[in-house]
């Protein structure tokens, strides 16, 4: 039975990228901006309190998990930890050789050769933290989730903005407002 047939599929997804361990991490930020959203996003294992690498949205990435899992929306969490930086990268592609690739590639020792490819975003100076409507976020910020929809052709239908259950918009009209009406 495919994962539809329960009434709908909403993914989680981080305003960013994280990983755990070894393996490919094609738009991972090292140095100052990796460490300020390793600290501001609290990016350290639960167990073992080792960081967790971080990197800039990837848009390849989300939208193969839209494919595989036949997500109708997301709920993008950590929005709050992009606050106060000047400028946000968002990947858009990857650069494998010759060939700009949109689709994530399966094949691991291609995603290795794998160069992202980014469109720069402005940031935002406003911080979204205890933000409660969506309408109320900085422009900035609402542009960056607009962006987001439309390189994963899914809409966002919660916007997280701290770790409080009341940091949490669920968007007028979305399908999540939908499911809990």
């Amino acid at each position: 039975m495919g994962a539809q047939s329960i009434g709908g599929v909403l993914g989680v997804i981080k305003a960013y990228t994280t990983r755990v361990g070894e393996g490919p991490l094609p738009t991972e930020v090292t140095g100052g901006d990796g460490d300020r959203l390793r600290e501001s996003g609290q990016e350290f294992g639960a167990s073992t309190g080792r960081p967790r690498r971080c990197g800039w949205y990837d848009a390849v990435v989300a939208r193969y998990a839209v494919r595989i899992n036949g997500l109708q929306a997301f709920a993008l969490t950590k929005l709050d930890v992009l606050d106060g930086l000047p400028e946000i990268r968002v990947c858009t592609g990857y650069q494998c050789g010759n060939e700009l690739v949109t689709e994530f590639p399966v094949d691991t020792a291609k995603l290795l050769t794998c160069v992202p490819v980014y469109e720069t975003l402005p940031g935002w100076a406003a911080p979204t933290s205890n933000v409660r409507r969506f309408l109320d976020l900085p422009a900035e910020a609402r542009a960056y989730v607009a962006r987001l929809e439309e390189l994963t052709q899914i809409p966002i239908a919660i916007v997280s903005t701290g770790s409080d259950r009341a940091d949490t918009i669920v968007r007028e009209g979305s399908l999540v407002a939908q499911w809990l009406a």
